[in-house]
């Protein structure tokens, strides 16, 4: 099928999400939009440039004398936080470009669900169909229909919005809210699927839609006593007609249940948010769609901040990662080789400069991997200490795009996109 006209207001792939954001809220204030799940004080707040603060949920609670994860979570590989599972940096080593199945960080609201394949089904519904009413006639495909369809393949990292939320505090002095991740929430894999936007197409798309948001099949999350339902988040009907998967696959295999058997959705570069695990439902609207995932969650908010609030988190930041455990020793008048990672939502690391003396010096490092959008870039540097005590090694990644990482991240009240250089505490004895 060809795709539908694109009328005129449609923002293009390369979004201005701020000016975009602000076009939606308006609209809504009209009457032309939707809000599910968000108050009308919360969008009137967003809209009015009142200050606004408020906390990041606490991760939800476990299931009693069980893990909400299922896959084996053994602490020489992971930090475990709440419904969430931390990789640790130093399980990495050697494992190549692609992060093993196994050591991939879990990011749940709740508790994974254990699904069938057999039994799925993913629903496309909403005004933005042809000829589909927004509560019937929904078009539906099971698991075989969607591996019918041509299936591409592509490597991207996925990350939490709150990676490296705790160096606010531990190295800034800010007090924020949320899972006090450090740097291990972040993997990178090869996912195969279909194109959301060949789903998009097959279901009937019409000339009028402009936003699209995938819903999960886990538990409906609760926050405050009350029930926000099931996680979901609205894209950008540019974005999702660009890049965006819907994956099957994980590294060659089917999906594991902790990272959305039996089909996620997969948006990459932007914030994990974002990649809704095992979606269920795609609401194709022809209003702009706002979820508690996009206003009350997933903006900026502080002193350095709009007063209303950012525009909803879309691409990542810069970041980089030693592959080394926290304090980790080093014997003095030796040669060692340092590894690390690093990675951008903007482009590909073009350039990783180290410091082996808590940021007195700098050298390039050598990378070992091309600048790719989407994913990381190995790199390494040898390095002899020379003096016994305690130290910081510090790694700046510049990006494609001239990002560089600066010294200090500007802080929001819940933690979000931490880009500043990370000091990584050492010993050398």
């Amino acid at each position: 099928m060809s795709a539908p006209a694109v009328p005129p207001s449609r923002p293009t792939s390369r979004l201005d999400e701020t000016a975009y954001d602000r076009r939606r809220l308006r609209q809504w204030l009209a009457g032309e939009a939707r809000a599910d799940g968000v108050s009308r004080r919360r969008l009137l707040t967003l809209l009015a440039a009142t200050a606004a603060t408020t906390a990041l949920p606490a991760p939800g609670r476990a299931r009693a004398a069980d893990s909400p994860i299922v896959k084996p979570l053994p602490p020489e590989w992971f930090i475990q936080r709440g419904t969430n599972a931390e990789t640790r940096w130093e399980a990495l080593r050697g494992t190549g470009h692609h992060t093993p199945n196994e050591r991939f960080f879990v990011r749940n609201h709740t508790t994974t669900p254990v699904l069938d394949a057999a039994d799925w089904r993913l629903r496309l519904w909403g005004d933005g169909l042809r000829g589909t009413p927004a509560e019937g006639s929904p078009v539906e495909f099971d698991y075989d229909d969607l591996r019918a369809l041509p299936a591409v393949t592509r490597t991207a990292f996925v990350e939490c919005a709150g990676n490296g939320r705790s160096f606010y505090a531990t190295q800034q002095g800010e007090t924020v809210t949320g899972t006090a991740w450090t740097l291990g929430a972040v993997g990178v894999a090869r996912w195969r699927g279909v194109r959301l936007a060949d789903v998009l197409r097959r279901a009937g798309l019409s000339p009028y839609a402009v936003d699209v948001q995938p819903r999960g099949l886990d538990a409906e999350y609760v926050s405050g006593g009350e029930s926000l339902g099931r996680v979901r988040r609205p894209l950008p009907l540019a974005k999702a007609l660009d890049d965006v998967l819907l994956a099957y696959e994980m590294n060659g295999e089917p999906l594991p249940y902790d990272h959305g058997y039996p089909v996620r959705v997969l948006v990459p570069s932007w914030v994990g948010i974002s990649s809704i695990k095992w979606v269920g439902d795609i609401e194709v609207s022809a209003q702009p769609l706002f979820s508690p995932w996009n206003t009350t969650f997933y903006r900026l908010f502080g002193p350095g901040h709009p007063q209303e609030g950012s525009a909803p988190l879309s691409r990542q930041t810069i970041k980089s990662a030693f592959e080394l455990a926290n304090g980790a020793s080093f014997a003095v008048g030796e040669g060692h080789v340092l590894h690390g990672r690093s990675w951008s939502g903007a482009g590909g690391i073009a350039r990783v400069d180290v410091s082996t003396d808590g940021g007195t010096s700098w050298r390039p490092a050598r990378l070992h991997d091309r600048p790719r959008a989407d994913t990381w870039s190995r790199w390494s540097v040898t390095w002899t200490p020379e003096t016994r005590g305690a130290t910081h090694l510090l790694a700046r990644a510049t990006d494609t795009a001239e990002r560089r990482q600066p010294d200090v991240a500007v802080p929001n009240t819940q933690g979000y996109l931490f880009d500043a250089v990370v000091r990584h505490p050492v010993t050398v004895s």
